[in-house]
């Protein structure tokens, strides 16, 4: 990060301590005013794109880098039963043939690093499948299988494979979800009813292992499908242990992993979270109406090819809608973690708006931060009126506050693919004035940490470099270097006995600032 870059926060942060005039946004806490336990929805699960690449040794390594950064607890990600991970074959005889070892070899990783698998069921083994209809360049099977006998014992076979290797209680602690996104036709070249069939199929193998395993779907994208799959599970008295589905926040359809449509962010305040909120709505109103909730994909946008993934705005982007879904789901799990993504093949630029919180050499994009800033919040939340920030106390009495502005600045008439590949310096908001009571007498140490243009923003440097289609060693390491993570600002402040701490922070567009206040000794 270049100093110039600092020197206004700088010279507002020195005195910290002080009064200003006339701050736009004022947020007051105070220590002894709690909420309660802070939810950790957020960092539940988080997505990648499909098993095999989960073999790789650069995807594990930028796994575990987000896992102690981010906390996240399950990974959820297409392509368990694809043919490039030899699950599933026939002999001469169309006797089936199981083998589990390319899985073996990843979900053994993935506990490794204590991370559960959010397993979902799909796609088609080709020697299994009714069909040779496929999606992505890996070719995905999306047919329903020539036998749901079959099919089931495939399951079978394999939640008891799992059980033998990992113990059942483990496994009770794992999620299975069926299939994904079954209501579009690129997904599941079946019907509804014909879901349905697999998802009973499904439930029934899982549950003839251990009644205690956790089964679930439809896995629908746009929030679909969520009264009709209570309903059929309730009146067919089918095994439904959760609710899943998708939300994105544009608004011209589902799919499109080659970004060629022109995807435009949705200027509705609640795109995304209104959906979160009714589908808890639905589930409440059902006749099941304590099942839980998991948003297994969301983001800004559903194309591995837009820009705003790349941007700065999306760090505060995802903030808004976890704030605004606050209790209304169990999970939300952002697709995805990384650039290693291969659903429109192997990507030729290092930054090609695709999914991932970081990119493929490993650059951590803006959005990364926001989740790791979220994990540095404590365990207790503070009662607190701002819309856009939380406030938390760890078990020591330390204080965190993560705010952020979130502004709409697409123009009309233009799509993400035209605008967030440019240098978009963000707009002055005004300061935002910090009152914090309730502390011990003592001294602190202070931290600052921020995310916004040109602050732990690779893209903006990317883009600043000329955009190259290839990165050197050099380059990388300057990338790395801009979005390290590393504090604006730590200094000591003093806490008199009048047990208050003031400061103000200078606001951008869709900046986002984490104040950290520990105690010394």
């Amino acid at each position: 990060m270049k100093l110039k870059s600092l020197i206004p926060l700088l010279l507002v942060l020195l005195s910290v301590g002080t009064q200003a005039t006339s701050p736009e946004r004022i947020i007051d806490l105070d220590t002894r005013h709690k909420a309660g336990p802070l939810n950790t929805f957020f960092n539940t699960t988080i997505g990648a794109g499909r098993a095999n690449e989960g073999l790789r040794a650069d995807w594990q390594q930028q796994l575990a880098e987000i896992k102690r950064d981010a906390g996240f607890k399950y990974i959820r990600m297409h392509g368990l039963l694809t043919n490039d991970m030899a699950v599933y074959k026939e002999d001469a005889d169309g006797n089936p043939q199981y083998n589990f070892q390319y899985i073996d070899a990843l979900y053994d990783y993935l506990l490794s690093i204590d991370i559960k698998p959010f397993v979902e069921l799909g796609f088609m083994p080709s020697a299994l499948a009714s069909g040779d209809k496929t999606i992505f360049w890996w070719r995905g099977n999306v047919t329903p299988p020539k036998s749901y006998a079959k099919w089931g014992d495939l399951i079978r076979h394999l939640v008891q494979h799992f059980t033998d290797r990992y113990g059942a209680d483990e496994v009770k602690t794992w999620y299975f979800e069926v299939w994904n996104e079954p209501n579009l036709d690129g997904f599941w070249a079946g019907s509804q009813a014909e879901y349905f069939k697999l998802y009973a199929t499904s439930a029934a193998a899982i549950k003839s292992i251990n009644p205690d395993y956790r089964v679930g779907g439809p896995a629908t994208a746009g929030a679909a499908w969520v009264p009709e799959m209570i309903h059929y599970c309730n009146e067919h008295k089918v095994p439904l242990d959760f609710v899943s589905t998708h939300a994105y926040g544009v608004k011209q359809g589902f799919l499109d992993e080659y970004g060629k449509t022109g995807t435009v962010l949705a200027r509705d305040e609640w795109a995304v979270s209104g959906d979160v909120r009714k589908s808890r709505e639905q589930i409440a109103d059902s006749p099941l109406p304590g099942l839980e909730l998991h948003y297994t994909e969301w983001s800004s946008s559903y194309t591995p090819a837009d820009p705003i993934h790349d941007s700065y705005h999306e760090a505060a982007y995802i903030l808004q809608k976890l704030k605004q879904v606050g209790d209304a789901a169990d999970s939300m799990s952002y697709w995805v973690f990384t650039d290693i993504f291969e659903e429109a093949g192997p990507r030729f630029t290092p930054f090609h708006g695709g999914f991932g919180l970081m990119n493929t050499q490993g650059i951590k994009k803006p959005a990364y931060f926001a989740y790791q800033f979220l994990n540095r919040l404590g365990t207790t939340e503070l009662k607190n009126t701002d819309r856009e920030s939380w406030a938390t106390v760890d078990q020591k009495g330390d204080v965190q506050l993560l705010l952020w502005d979130y502004s709409y600045t697409l123009p009309k008439d233009t799509n993400n693919q035209q605008y967030y590949i440019r240098d978009l310096p963000a707009a002055d908001k005004g300061k935002t004035a910090v009152h914090i009571n309730g502390l011990k007498r003592g001294n602190y140490r202070l931290k600052i940490s921020r995310v916004g243009y040109r602050q732990n923003d690779a893209y903006s440097a990317y883009i600043a470099m000329g955009s190259p289609d290839q990165l050197s060693r050099t380059q990388v390491k300057k990338l790395k270097a801009e979005a390290s993570g590393a504090p604006a600002l730590e200094k000591t402040v003093k806490v008199s006995s009048s047990g208050e701490f003031s400061t103000e922070l200078p606001l951008r567009e869709n900046d986002v600032y984490l104040l950290e206040l520990s105690r010394d000794g």
